[in-house]
């Protein structure tokens, strides 16, 4: 039993029939012009969002300043340190 059932739009090698073929054929031009006009669209809406976001101006923010670091305490962890002496065991 073959794991795809047989259509009658695909040989045995599941390539498109002359059928099929004809059935899709009024289908080619309103979908190449519906695709056309889809990608026409998604590349407007990104052009005007990258040209929109080009435009802003941040000199009006202020820029904080960098955090102060507090002061290094070694030692204060639950870990304990290692010796020299015994990483050369």
């Amino acid at each position: 039993m073959p794991i795809l059932p047989k259509s009658s739009y695909y040989d045995a090698h599941y390539r498109q029939s002359a059928a099929l073929i004809r059935a899709r054929q009024p289908y080619l031009i309103p979908n190449i012009i519906g695709g056309t006009v889809l990608f026409a669209f998604t590349m407007g809406i990104y052009a005007f969002t990258i040209n929109a976001v080009n435009q802003d101006d941040f000199s009006d923010v202020e820029i904080p300043d960098a955090p102060s670091q507090p002061p290094h305490t070694p030692n204060t962890g639950v870990e304990k340190s290692v010796s020299r002496e015994v990483l050369k065991k």
